[in-house]
């Protein structure tokens, strides 16, 4: 796209840029003028700066400026920057850092790449981080968030964790809980599960010690950012994932359905059996009251058939209990030293002991069993009615 075609789609479009800074004064005054050549729609959010930020910013007149008393962290300036941002009609804003390390004459990547989408999209900047110049523990972070991302979202990305991003400002979520560098996790995650798309472009990215400040404090915001994945991880769990279910579930024929959702007819024969031969394992394991969440997230992880393994980890239900826990004993009692009837002898410690252990091996031993010789049988049987090619 050539400048002019830029700058009209920026106009057509409604979007500002959204420069959130604080104590950047090295790099600053370069962003800015970089934004400055494809829009004037540039909203400036000072967090509490304490260095000659408010000096620079004194010499843009044509720009909003907002400035924050104290600095209350990222997250909270960038929700400051979206509400000025529709106050002023605009429905889609870029945000760009202010250290430096994003190039504003990537703008026309985010521009044409929404120009090419038939629906809203929030559009994250794919650093490339394992090129050349990269801190290592940049680049180890970001994997860390890309994996929850997914597992939380199903959503694959190369980079989850770039400020540089366009948001669909009608679609993001209108409340946060989150107020410094762990809200860009939350808002990519909460609007994917709007069911909005989220996807990567390409840019550039310069790391340069000497000019980029960064306010990232190891272990306290690393820390914020796990818990906030904990939640976010058994919200996923124990809403998001049973709630598109049931919509999948509503939206479909029932036939449709168990074709591509249970069945999931892309998937090959051997992930089915595998699926169902773990949902069996769970489900006869001694881990009662996590069968659930362990055969989700371990589908998830292991990228089996959920459905599938769920449904197969119901044998456990309350009617097989007192089968399964007696079987799990008469296997264990070989390996089991000592008195371990409980009509025999007295109850004490002992007792009680070798009876847990017994139940325990005996449980591992009937899990491996069934589930081997499940997914075996489920195995052949799909290749019997519907034959893969090899």
């Amino acid at each position: 796209m050539i400048l002019q075609d830029v700058q009209n789609a920026i106009s057509e479009r409604k979007i500002c840029v959204l420069i959130p800074t604080y104590n950047n004064e090295k790099t600053l005054k370069r962003v800015i003028d970089g934004v400055w050549e494809y829009t004037e729609n540039i909203i400036v959010i000072n967090d509490g700066s304490t260095d000659s930020t408010a000096e620079i910013l004194s010499g843009y007149r044509e720009i909003t400026v907002i400035s924050l008393p104290n600095n209350k962290g990222k997250g909270n300036a960038l929700k400051t920057g979206f509400r000025k941002a529709q106050e002023l009609g605009f429905d889609y804003a870029i945000t760009i850092d202010s250290d430096g390390q994003h190039y504003p004459d990537d703008i026309p990547v985010f521009v044409e790449a929404l120009l090419h989408e038939k629906e809203d999209v929030l559009l994250i900047g794919n650093r490339n981080m394992s090129q050349d110049g990269i801190p290592k523990k940049s680049s180890f972070g970001n994997r860390f968030s890309n994996f929850w991302f997914w597992f939380e979202t199903g959503i694959k990305l190369e980079d989850t964790q770039s400020g540089y991003r366009l948001y669909p400002l009608h679609k993001i979520p209108k409340k946060y809980f989150t107020p410094k560098f762990e809200f860009e996790i939350e808002i990519i995650v909460r609007t994917a599960w709007k069911r909005i798309p989220v996807k990567n472009v390409p840019v550039k990215v310069l790391y340069d010690p000497a000019e980029r400040v960064s306010h990232f404090r190891p272990f306290k915001d690393f820390t914020r950012i796990s818990i906030l994945n904990t939640i976010l991880v058994i919200i996923t769990l124990f809403y998001i994932a049973p709630r598109n279910f049931i919509h999948d579930f509503r939206k479909k024929s029932f036939k449709k359905f168990i074709k591509e959702d249970v069945l999931e007819s892309d998937g090959s024969n051997r992930i089915k059996a595998f699926s169902i031969a773990l949902g069996i394992f769970i489900g006869l394991s001694p881990l009662w009251g996590f069968h659930t969440l362990i055969v989700i997230s371990l589908a998830v992880v292991l990228k089996l058939n959920k459905v599938l393994a769920f449904v197969a980890s119901n044998i456990s239900l309350p009617p097989f209990i007192p089968f399964i826990i007696a079987a799990s004993l008469y296997l264990g009692s070989p390996f089991v030293h000592g008195n371990s009837n409980i009509f025999e002898h007295e109850l004490d410690f002992e007792l009680v002991k070798n009876n847990l252990v017994q139940y325990l091996i005996g449980s591992l031993i009937l899990a491996s069993t069934a589930s081997s010789l499940v997914g075996i049988g489920v195995y052949l049987l799909l290749n019997k009615f519907s034959p893969e090619d090899n």
